[in-house]
């Protein structure tokens, strides 16, 4: 079989419409290379009014067609488009766009005989090529997936239908292209269907493998006692933490065993049944659709995701209103007035529906939605054992549909307090070059508490952080909160990366304390067994200074393109009490790559921890031009699914401050040498070209200087750093002493020093070394 050669160009667009992604397919169809769109609204690279574009996706979760796009040359490209609507686990939309665009034609068909097997084959079937890109579907598929054959054509599986299920069943198929053996997919993927999916290799008469054929197993109608339908409608609809999923399997269930059509609508949010009738229409939204086979393509009114407003009067609404089931007959003028006037009932004129039957979802007091039940086929109407069974299998899959929702609002809420928690901007800071991500857990066991920070400290310097807080939901993001909070306390008041460390602990066995006394089978109070890694970096000097309790070791590229782990002792987790942190201290030349990590990102369940060591290593090593793409790569190489466990990443690359921005001196403990520091800063300003800052800094300097000269110790040293927009000015003496600052009463001959400095700085401080002290204060240039 000849394969078709393709490449697939894919971008992804945020609800404002700015491209945020761009692959090198893209950049091969139009030209633009990522950084020249990438930022920019996606309506400049369309050859047509961009207005259309937004009403044609609007309230859509996937659309296909073709679309008129703009060559970086001039010239009108017409491209096929698919289009996915994602949301990530933090609640945040964009699109997905994907397009295959072919080399050669389409190859030529085969024989009458072999096509129409293909085509009018019962089971959904496709056929990819070597690449895993589609050749051919056929129509079971192209309905079950309602996307024409062309839409799909040259994409791979996590392009026409993205989701876990379509990943692992790609990897699937390239284990099959490899071995050559038939195997099995057990998950869905997509609801209608069925499994499980046969992935099975396609050989020529040398026997090599030349493509893969897919064929999934539909469910096989179950004519028997409703018995049978218990297990699969209630037992799975309460196990799966999925609303579409959950409402789905009733369809499934009573199509065709009961009903001709089924439909699931549901509120957004449940509410009490036998209420005060609406003076409104009431909204739901479609959440299931299931036809028979030989009814599937013909106009069904609202589709699943869309939005639905049922008028007071209608019989869904009278439905919810009242929470008992109804029997209909079509001709009865209340369904004939609603399916006159309302779109989301053309099913039952397109149908030519003679019998409806309304059953009300209610789980725990509350009601969830309606779901409509139509015949059309069969002749006889719905009677009493009909109604039992469909309240039946209602009442099984409204168990699946509460806990979903339950479970989803669950997530959502930790996923709010985990964002709120998270930082939502990076800080200015010119040390280090910084990209970060996050990745919640796909588990039921929900959202843990992982979290990074970056702090600027004095003297330039930028402290990062990584902690993997143990336990999952609520807790462990207060937990992450509580100790986020503290670290940056600590960071404030420069303690060292061991100490701060040190602090940390005592602060987790005191929550734990807390927290099992109130609640002594509390898991994990308080966060025992949380892990955390802090790194300082000082442009000045390019050393790090690192410490970990129990935390996996940071990984660094250097610039020559080595790649190692530091070895950073380990240290006990946090809240074990009375063991030592140990600091670690090493030379990071500028340009050096420093990835900080937590463990989800080396646990992934497909590869053991060496195979996992192994592509970190690799995706940390190739060049890339942003750190954003080595998030990305690092992401990709060491996942292929939604991860187990959290995953937090820190990325950062090393700047330097040369001699050129730093200027130091020894001083002499005697007053005679203000007045020189004073010549020795103006002399600096004026290199620098900060003449206009040097009536401010001379005044800090004498300050700084005669309160080291008077209170502290020698060795002084005065030190100026010029940052971008910032200047330092620090004093060093040996004294451990920490100077106060004071309101100096009238008569007083001193103590107006720290004030002064105080009202002039943006900030100041004190930071103590192994030996003595620092003071420091910060001012903005800005303003000059």
């Amino acid at each position: 079989m000849e394969r078709q050669s393709t490449y697939t160009a894919t971008a992804t667009i945020d609800e404002q419409g700015i491209l945020t992604g761009w692959s090198e397919g893209a950049q091969r169809l139009l030209g633009h290379e990522a950084s020249q769109v990438v930022g920019r609204p996606a309506s400049a690279l369309l050859a047509a009014e961009a207005g259309a574009a937004r009403r044609t996706l609007a309230g859509r979760d996937r659309w296909n067609g073709t679309v008129p796009l703009r060559h970086r040359d001039g010239r009108r490209l017409e491209q096929g488009l698919l289009a996915h609507r994602r949301t990530s686990g933090t609640g945040a939309t964009d699109w997905l766009v994907v397009t295959a665009v072919a080399d050669r034609p389409q190859p030529p068909r085969g024989e009458p005989l072999e096509e129409w097997t293909f085509i009018q084959s019962p089971f959904p079937l496709a056929i990819f090529d070597t690449e895993q890109h589609l050749m051919r579907a056929n129509r079971r598929l192209e309905r079950a997936l309602s996307l024409p054959e062309a839409a799909m054509r040259g994409l791979r599986l996590p392009h026409i239908a993205p989701g876990p299920a379509s990943e692992e069943a790609d990897r699937t198929m390239r284990q099959v292209l490899e071995t050559g053996e038939a195997r099995e997919v057990q998950t869905d993927l997509v609801p209608d269907l069925g499994r499980p999916t046969v992935l099975t290799p396609l050989k020529d008469g040398t026997g090599r493998v030349r493509a893969v054929c897919l064929a999934a197993h539909r469910r096989a109608p179950d004519t028997a006692a409703p018995q049978g339908t218990e297990g699969e409608t209630g037992a799975h609809a309460g196990a799966v933490p999925d609303l579409a999923r959950a409402a789905q399997d009733l369809a499934e269930a009573t199509v065709p065993r009961l009903a001709d059509f089924m439909a699931v609508d549901l509120l957004d949010s449940p509410r009490t049944p036998a209420g005060a009738a609406d003076t409104g229409p009431v909204v739901l939204r479609r959440a299931a659709l299931r036809a028979l086979p030989e009814d599937e393509g013909r106009a069904s009114g609202a589709r699943v995701g869309d939005a639905i407003a049922y008028e007071p009067g209608s019989p869904p609404a009278d439905c919810l209103a009242s929470g008992n089931s109804v029997l209909y007959d079509a001709l009865d003028p209340v369904v004939s007035a609603w399916a006159a006037v309302d779109p989301a009932a053309a099913w039952l004129r397109a149908y030519g529906t003679h019998a409806l039957l309304l059953v009300p979802v209610l789980a725990e007091g509350s009601t969830l939605g309606v779901a409509l039940f139509g015949r059309h086929r069969r002749p006889e109407p719905f009677g009493p054992e009909d109604l039992r069974l469909a309240e039946e299998l209602t009442a099984q899959a409204a168990t699946g549909l509460h806990s979903a929702r339950r479970y989803s609002r669950a997530r959502t809420t930790t996923m709010s307090l985990q964002r709120s928690l998270l930082p939502h901007t990076l800080p200015d800071q010119a040390a280090l070059d910084i990209a970060t991500r996050y990745l919640p857990a796909a588990t039921r066991a929900g959202v843990g508490g992982d979290w990074f920070d970056v702090i600027p400290l004095s003297g330039a310097r930028v402290a990062l952080v990584v902690g993997d807080v143990v336990g999952h939901g609520i807790r462990a993001s207060a937990t992450m909160g509580r100790l986020r909070t503290a670290v940056r306390t600590l960071a404030d008041v420069d303690l060292p990366a061991d100490e701060l460390l040190t602090h940390l602990d005592d602060l987790v066995l005191r929550l734990a304390a807390d927290e099992g006394s109130a609640d002594p089978a509390a898991d994990t109070a308080g966060g025992i067994g949380t892990t955390c890694l802090y790194a300082v970096y000082d442009p000045v000097s390019c050393r790090c200074t690192l410490a970990r309790a129990g935390h996996p070791p940071p990984a660094v590229v250097t610039p020559d393109g080595t790649v190692r782990f530091l070895d950073v002792p380990a240290g006990p987790p946090l809240g074990l009490g009375g063991l030592p942190f140990e600091a670690f201290e090493t030379e990071l030349p500028e340009g050096s790559l420093l990835a900080l990590y937590t463990d989800g990102l080396l646990e992934a369940r497909d590869h053991d921890i060496d195979e996992a060591l192994d592509k970190l290593f690799s995706a940390l090593g190739r060049p890339s031009p942003t750190l954003e793409a080595v998030c990305d790569r690092v992401l990709t190489e060491l996942l292929s699914h939604r991860p187990d466990d959290d995953i937090a990443l820190l990325v950062a690359r090393t700047r330097a401050l040369h001699a050129d921005r730093v200027a130091a001196w020894e001083l002499d403990s005697d007053p005679s040498v203000v007045a020189r520091a004073r010549k020795h800063t103006n002399a600096q300003l004026s290199a620098w070209g900060l003449e206009e800052a040097a009536f401010t800094t001379e005044l800090m300097v004498s300050e700084l200087v005669t309160n080291a000269i008077r209170y502290g110790r020698p060795p002084i040293q005065l030190r100026l750093i010029h940052q971008d927009s910032t200047l330092i000015c620090e004093v060093y003496d040996s004294s451990g002493t920490t100077p106060h600052m004071r309101r100096a009463r009238i008569f007083d001959e001193g103590g107006r020093g720290l004030l002064l400095v105080a009202q002039l700085a943006k900030r100041w401080g004190t930071r103590h070394d192994r030996v003595g002290k620092t003071v420091w204060a910060e001012q903005s240039l800005t303003g000059f």
